[in-house]
């Protein structure tokens, strides 16, 4: 499987294929646990009853966010070249115009940015976006409430549960030389 000699080359292509479908089905596979920690949160004064049908705005926050670590690991032109071919690829499995797409992931990522500020920390910017994306606030005891942040007991195991959510291109590149 692996080569005798250093890593084995995956191309470009194919790692595209491998992170959009793992990604997919990340999110297929764990939005109800994620939903279950948001619905069953005992600092909620009453429960948000999110829906499971309710995933447009986590699988942008992720694809968003998963798409922002991707310079952080590999160079810079591959980056641009990888970011294209999964855009193309979620597009076509979305089947939306990849312009459309950009756009939106652009403003996720933004957002993830805006509601993360100063930190930089990804995982943490994704619990953010989700308390903010999915309305959380309003159902919080009053002091958080009137804050309008999120109580950082509630904030701390959405943290955990995100983590799942990244790819981890350092484990993958130290494997695989991207070709």
């Amino acid at each position: 499987m692996f080569a005798i000699f250093g890593k084995k080359k995956v191309k470009e292509d194919v790692v595209a294929n491998i992170f959009v479908n793992t990604i997919l089905n990340t999110v297929d596979n764990g939005f109800n646990d994620v939903v279950g920690v948001i619905n069953d949160a005992p600092e909620f004064v009453t429960p948000p009853n999110l829906s499971l049908n309710n995933d447009d705005a986590f699988v942008l926050i992720i694809i968003a966010a998963n798409l922002k670590l991707i310079p952080t690991t590999l160079k810079e032109n591959q980056d641009d070249r990888l970011k294209q071919l999964i855009i193309t690829k979620f597009s076509n499995a979305f089947g939306v115009e990849q312009d459309q797409l950009l756009e939106a992931i652009n403003n996720y990522q933004a957002y993830l940015a805006k509601v993360n500020l100063p930190s930089k920390n990804t995982r943490y910017a994704m619990s953010k976006a989700i308390f903010g994306k999915y309305n959380l606030n309003q159902f919080q005891d009053e002091y958080f409430r009137n804050m309008k942040s999120p109580n950082p007991m509630f904030l701390k195991r959405l943290d955990e549960i995100t983590e799942n959510f990244l790819w981890n291109w350092d484990a993958y590149t130290n494997k695989f030389q991207i070709v």
